[in-house]
């Protein structure tokens, strides 16, 4: 397992063009995080902050970002947590492993828009399985069920 990167927080309005390596950008206005993957394959992470996505934690001086950052449709595959503004490794997830998570937070986002009344279904509308794990996949895998 990698050691932990300790990165830069840099809070902007607008995301910067070019991005610079081990620094996580935090536009509060527009709701995003994004930087270099922290593998330094050089491919840009975006991740939307919401309920139904990610989660970001500020405490004055370091921030934090659940769940954690899996990079499954990059040639990288890299996965892991933002801690304290430091870069905690994950291992990587199988396809099989993937698909369950964006199956399992499709569901949790169709559940969460339908409690919300909005009439947004939450459905993810790309090909393959992408995206994150929910909390409640994680459990699953933790508890291996």
């Amino acid at each position: 397992m990698r050691t932990p990167k300790d990165i830069t927080v840099a809070f902007v309005r607008f995301v910067p063009e070019k991005l610079v390596e081990l620094t996580l950008y935090v536009s509060m206005e527009f709701a995003t995080a994004s930087h270099l993957c922290f593998c330094g394959c050089g491919n840009k992470v975006v991740t939307p902050l919401s309920p139904t996505d990610w989660q970001l934690y500020f405490d004055g001086r370091t921030v934090s970002l659940t769940p954690s950052v899996g990079s499954w449709d990059f040639p990288c595959r890299s996965h892991y947590w933002i801690r304290k503004s430091q870069v905690h490794w994950a291992a990587s997830w199988t396809g099989e492993q993937v698909a369950d998570a964006a199956r399992l937070d499709d569901e949790a986002k169709r559940r969460y828009f339908a409690e919300a009344g909005d009439g947004r279904t939450g459905e993810r509308k790309v090909a393959g399985a992408v995206g994150k794990p929910s909390l409640l996949a994680r459990l699953r895998r933790w508890f291996g069920v």
